[in-house]
């Protein structure tokens, strides 16, 4: 178990460092502390599914971007990119998104 709960921390600072953010900024957006934020990184603290929740919404990522096997070396597919921006979009304007996605599929 110690070995998932350091790689999931290892995928936490991935993301982390991609969209540039310090522990600290990090810390801020989860309302977590950033000691916190290092341990988890470090794979000192296996995560609740709550915090794993407010780690998610900072790092504005999926859960399963979080789970997944990840290699350093490969871009993220289509639909991680996909989701990830849709998750990076404003609750009030996902919609009017979903909407456009929908009529562009259909198009295609």
């Amino acid at each position: 178990m110690q070995e998932f709960v350091k790689l999931f921390g290892e995928r936490v600072k991935y993301y982390r460092k991609k969209k540039g953010l310090s522990q600290e900024k990090l810390s801020e957006l989860c309302d977590l502390h950033p000691t916190y934020i290092g341990q988890i990184e470090r794979g000192e603290k296996n995560a609740s599914l709550e915090t794993i929740m407010r780690v998610c919404k900072g790092l504005e990522v999926s859960p399963e971007s979080l789970f997944e096997k990840l290699s350093y070396q490969q871009e993220q597919t289509a639909a991680q990119k996909a989701y990830d921006l849709f998750m990076q979009t404003p609750p009030e304007k996902q919609p009017k998104l979903l909407e456009l996605l929908t009529k562009a599929i259909e198009l295609m």
